[in-house]
């Protein structure tokens, strides 16, 4: 099942505030460029940020995550006529899908948690490409240790959300277990009621860092070949952009 932050309705609508504005996809949408691909795969495509910048391109993307409450704040934004939008996992994937590249960004394949659920997420998007396609993820850096930073940075971020008011979230680690990372994100909501007391949500989450030659090995167990990977041009040192081909 999808984490709260991503699945419960009112953390879906204001999930877009505190990710921030998105510099990062104009590397996204320059690979898709780089690698002429027009038909495309969105898989974990949340909000439906980089979906609707690919086909505002003219691309053809069809955008796929199993949060509902993700999706239905995707569906409502402009355009999103444009995109076909799917709840499900990997194996949601049109089977006709035939597509020149699949998308899987935002750390997404960290939140796949055990080798056989990757290594079958590995087979759907093999499935989901033509011949010759591209599979295109990112993952954070085991040694960056990037738990270390998040546990010390613990101060509050408010954000004023269009038609919610102004919340509070805070993040705390919770479990380090190596190479399995847990964490909490919690907020804070406005009362409805004068009344009431502020309303607080949480969202308990897990992720696993993958190193450079696990992620290689399991790729290329399932028919990928790497091409490529590449440094996340916002995140210098930081993280894997990997660019593999089916074969």
């Amino acid at each position: 099942m999808p984490d709260p932050i991503f699945a419960h309705p009112r953390l879906a609508r204001i999930y877009d505030t505190f990710d921030g504005p998105r510099d990062d996809l104009d590397a996204y949408l320059a690979i898709a460029d780089e690698l002429e691909a027009r038909r495309i795969v969105d898989l974990g495509c949340g909000t439906g940020c980089l979906p609707l910048l690919l086909t505002a391109t003219g691309r053809e993307v069809i955008a796929v995550d199993p949060a509902g409450a993700s999706l239905d704040v995707a569906r409502a934004k402009p355009a999103a006529d444009t995109v076909t939008w799917i709840d499900g996992s990997s194996s949601a994937i049109p089977a006709d899908a035939a597509a020149d590249l699949v998308f899987m960004t935002g750390n997404a394949a960290q939140a796949v948690l055990a080798d056989d659920e990757w290594a079958a997420l590995l087979r759907d998007v093999r499935d989901a490409l033509g011949p010759g396609g591209f599979f295109v993820f990112e993952s954070r850096r085991p040694e960056r240790r990037a738990w270390e930073e998040w546990a010390v940075q613990t101060d509050p971020v408010r954000a004023e959300v269009p038609g919610v008011g102004l919340v509070e979230q805070r993040r705390e680690v919770t479990a380090v277990d190596l190479p399995f990372v847990s964490f909490r994100h919690s907020y804070r909501f406005p009362a409805e009621d004068p009344a009431d007391d502020d309303t607080e949500l949480t969202s308990d989450s897990t992720l696993r860092f993958r190193s450079r030659d696990e992620l290689t090995a399991s790729l290329e167990a399932e028919g990928f070949i790497v091409h490529d990977i590449r440094e996340a041009p916002d995140r210098l040192g930081r993280e894997f952009v990997y660019l593999v081909r089916r074969t």
